[in-house]
């Protein structure tokens, strides 16, 4: 599956007494599939899924998918401290529609997540996971930083297809790119290269009330050559091997150079046009416009973000215009100072 691009990781919004906040959460869903983000993340860090009951996580996972658009990638996140309970998080949301599940590392036992330790849990999960799983490495607030050479050995699972790593550690995404450039995968993409996955192609078998039918041969292959047909959807192969993503919005154009191909950046919730500017500027192979405007976002997405977390998540997209609305306790919300701050971080960065 292709995980190229850049993808919002949504918040959860509640109500002022805490109760989650499905309308402003829908509302939320349907402006972010009108972006150019190739797809939604729920649940990850940015939607303190941690803070959610089991019964709200499920909720989420649904309403959000009922809003999303067709086109775009939908991720769940379904890690949660036990192999068992990711499990049975990732199965719900497979058959709620889910493309993809995010699991991050566990870590509450964290003296004892040893390379052993890291290596079972994730064939666990991916060994019985209905969906392909990326693994979700957000060292800042786990207090867990998963080692490179443990990503290496398990990017041989053909089921984990992918990482989120969130650490900011470019040197750490250069070395996981090059110790698994042997992993040769391939995903199906449409005619301009976007992603499909098998829920678009039953979507589309549905719509068209046809048959796959394959042109330039008798079955797709991984070349330019071979095209798909199904339900009028016209579809490809592409060589994607395993995905490396980024989650720090500040160290997105550095870390695409050394071999990153997308980004799941919190900072996309409030601005995921100037996210997305960044990436396509480099896809288009302008170097200096890439880094223009990685400038323009940097020192922004490092306070409000990285500095300020959630709350100042919620606030910059109250600001331009999306729902951010209260966190949970233990978070606070913002000072007016510091939305004054962040206000005058995101001047000129409007979406």
């Amino acid at each position: 599956m292709l995980l190229h691009g850049i993808f919002s990781p949504i918040t959860t919004p509640f109500y002022p007494e805490g109760n989650v906040y499905f309308k402003k959460l829908e509302a939320n869903v349907e402006r972010y599939s009108k972006t150019p983000v190739a797809g939604i993340v729920v649940l990850g860090s940015t939607g303190e899924a941690i803070l959610l009951s089991d019964l709200e996580r499920r909720d989420v996972l649904q309403s959000a998918r009922e809003a999303a658009a067709p086109h775009k990638v939908l991720i769940a996140g379904t890690g949660v401290e036990s192999a068992d309970g990711t499990l049975q998080l990732t199965e719900f949301a497979a058959k709620a529609g889910y493309d993809v599940a995010m699991v991050r590392t566990p870590h509450y036992y964290k003296k004892q997540m040893q390379p052993a330790n890291m290596l079972a849990f994730y064939r666990f999960v991916a060994d019985r996971s209905p969906l392909p799983v990326i693994i979700y490495n957000f060292p800042q607030a786990t207090g867990y930083d998963i080692p490179a050479e443990i990503v290496i050995e398990l990017a041989e699972h053909p089921n984990l297809i992918g990482i989120k790593e969130s650490s900011g550690d470019v040197e750490k995404v250069c070395k996981m790119v090059e110790g698994t450039r042997h992993v040769k995968r391939s995903a199906s993409v449409t005619e301009t290269f976007e992603a499909v996955t098998p829920r678009m192609l039953k979507a589309a078998e549905s719509n068209g009330g046809g048959e796959l039918v394959t042109i330039g041969g008798s079955k797709p292959q991984p070349s330019s050559s071979s095209v798909s047909v199904v339900g009028g959807l016209k579809t490809r192969q592409k060589e994607v091997g395993f995905q490396v993503m980024v989650g720090a919005a500040q160290k997105l154009e550095p870390s695409l150079q050394v071999g990153a191909v997308g980004a799941i950046l919190a900072f996309a919730d409030c601005a995921p046009t100037a996210c997305y500017e960044v990436y396509a500027a480099w896809k288009e192979g302008d170097a200096d416009l890439a880094r223009l405007k990685q400038e323009r976002i940097a020192r922004a997405a490092q306070r409000v973000v990285g500095d300020l977390g959630i709350p100042g998540v919620k606030y910059a997209m109250d600001y331009n215009g999306y729902f951010g609305g209260t966190v949970r306790l233990p978070l606070l919300p913002l000072t007016a100072d510091l939305k004054a701050e962040v206000e005058r971080l995101l001047s000129d960065v409007r979406n």
